[in-house]
């Protein structure tokens, strides 16, 4: 198997002690080995786990965390007893750890060998021993961490470990994100605003205003040569469809738009960053018509749209909390087959039989998410400083179950807010050439967008249909952060009950500090 992640491990550590003697440490090594191995070839972790070998004392859980912390590809730790350990002895490891922690509840062997079984084999399998000791000192330390229970071989407890390790992925990688914001946040709009000191401190990304004018020192540097070259790509990748634009114009805004798509690459590349946003009021140069103008002559959605499917996190109207959010998902997203994008909550379909909710944006939806080949097509744009007939990508977006996820910004904390959706199979909209999606949220549109409102969620969103809420609420409890969800058992009273307590806590626990 191809591994998803090839720059990063997990790593398992076993607990073991030197009560039982030497052989019986050599005989937890070598089952762990095993099961290491096991778990490489089951297909289905999608990083790599290595095996750190057993830990027998405290300054070897204290060295082994120390050199987690330490190590950039370690994404991760999986501990496991064996036999009985005791949890004193992780207490200086576990106040040092800083890297997500996974506790796997497990036996060598799966059943018991009833006539066989002495006293012997029982001391040596003690992880129903072992494992809740080392449970209480985490509980006692207010040790955040995962705690998969099930036998090591069973697909479903495998399952849960390869979902731990993408959210795990996602967490490294927020670390190293930077977003560039081409333009700020548009004006007077709260729910894309935030603190980005904060926002930094809590997950990771680092966010930094880019000048325009930087920008377009790298887009007067793209040559035509270039830009058709790109445009020959463009012929392969999708369905060519001039309309009334013409060909000339169709053809002359289509190179405009591999520039600003060459442009953005180069700089993003330079400076070393995995996320950006734009902004429509903020394109480069003041006057289209005059001779000088140096500037994009359209909203750059073509090349958003594109960059997006590469893994560039993206966020429109300088909405840098989805840009990085949607960096994360898609790294998460990586080797699964549905798709993700950047969505926008559009316009409502209160239809007697199924209301639902329109997403889309003027352009910047990723073709990752649709469901036949996009067609690259050139309409009018009347919005924004450029009022232009503008380069755009066309499709609609795959049927199925989903989950769109946002994070915002209340003050004294950010809360994850994700909402499980159904997409459907929307009515042509020969007026709209634009890409979108139809979803319903779970359980009912009422309920649902009544409770995404109720918890402050944005009309931007990074969605996935690969991605479950164990995946967001994962990531959440790395990043320690509040998650709440909207899934098909939500009620209004029962969700409101939840932000309340929710809010209670963290006032606490804030005033604790």
């Amino acid at each position: 198997m191809v591994k998803a992640f090839d720059n990063l491990e997990i790593w398992w550590v076993t607990g073991a002690q030197l009560l039982y003697g030497g052989e019986t440490v050599k005989i937890v090594d070598g089952h762990s080995k095993e099961m290491v191995e096991g778990l490489n070839n089951s297909g289905i972790i999608p990083i790599k786990v290595v095996y750190k070998g057993t830990a027998n004392s405290s300054k070897e859980v204290e060295a082994v965390m120390q050199a987690a912390n330490n190590d950039a590809k370690c994404a991760g730790i999986i501990t496991w007893m064996h036999t009985f350990s005791p949890a004193k002895m992780w207490i200086k490891g576990l106040q040092q750890l800083q890297k997500p922690l996974l506790h796997f509840h497990t036996q060598y062997n799966a059943e018991i060998p009833w006539d066989t079984m002495d006293m012997d084999f029982m001391n040596l399998n003690q992880s129903a021993h072992g494992d809740i000791e080392f449970g209480h000192i985490c509980s006692r330390m207010r040790v955040p961490r995962k705690v998969v229970v099930g036998y090591w071989k069973s697909e479903e407890a495998q399952k849960k470990i390869a979902v731990w390790a993408r959210a795990a992925a996602g967490v490294a990688d927020a670390h190293n994100v930077r977003c560039l914001m081409f333009g700020m946040n548009m004006n007077n709009v709260a729910v894309t605003d935030g603190d980005r000191v904060e926002f930094e401190q809590r997950l990771g990304y680092h966010v930094d205003y880019y000048p325009v004018s930087s920008l377009m020192e790298y887009f007067k540097k793209v040559t035509d040569a270039e830009a058709d070259a790109l445009v020959e790509e463009y012929k392969k990748l999708y369905t060519i469809k001039i309309d009334e634009s013409g060909e000339k114009v169709y053809w002359e805004k289509v190179k405009n738009a591999a520039k600003a798509e060459i442009a953005l690459r180069r700089v993003l590349k330079d400076e070393n960053a995995t996320a950006f946003t734009t902004n429509f009021d903020d394109l480069g140069g003041a006057d289209i018509d005059d001779p000088n103008f140096l500037g994009f002559d359209q909203i750059p959605g073509l090349a958003s749209q594109r960059l997006m499917a590469e893994g560039y996190g993206f966020g429109a109207e300088g909405d840098w909390k989805t840009a990085c959010l949607y960096r994360t998902l898609w790294v998460m997203n990586q080797g699964l087959a549905k798709g993700c994008s950047f969505l926008e909550d559009y316009t409502l379909n209160f239809a007697a039989d199924c209301t639902s909710s329109l997403q889309s944006h003027m352009l910047e939806v990723c073709p990752l998410i649709a469901s036949d080949k996009p067609k690259l097509e050139v309409h009018f744009l009347g919005i924004g400083i450029r009022k232009q007939q503008t380069a755009r990508l066309v499709f609609t977006s795959k049927t199925g179950f989903g989950i769109k996820a946002t994070i915002v910004d209340l003050g004294n904390r950010f809360r994850l807010i994700t909402s499980e959706v159904e997409c459907i199979e929307p009515k042509p909209m020969p007026k709209l050439p634009v890409a979108s999606a139809l979803w319903v949220p779970q359980p009912s549109f009422e309920v649902g967008a009544g409770a995404w409102i109720l918890a402050g969620g944005t009309h931007h969103s990074a969605f996935s249909y690969d991605l479950t809420a164990e995946y967001w609420e994962d990531f959440a409890e790395m990043t320690g952060i509040e998650y709440v969800n909207i899934d098909k058992n939500t009620t209004i009273s029962g969700f409101k009950t939840q932000l309340q307590n929710n809010e209670m806590y963290y006032m606490l626990k804030n005033a604790l500090k």
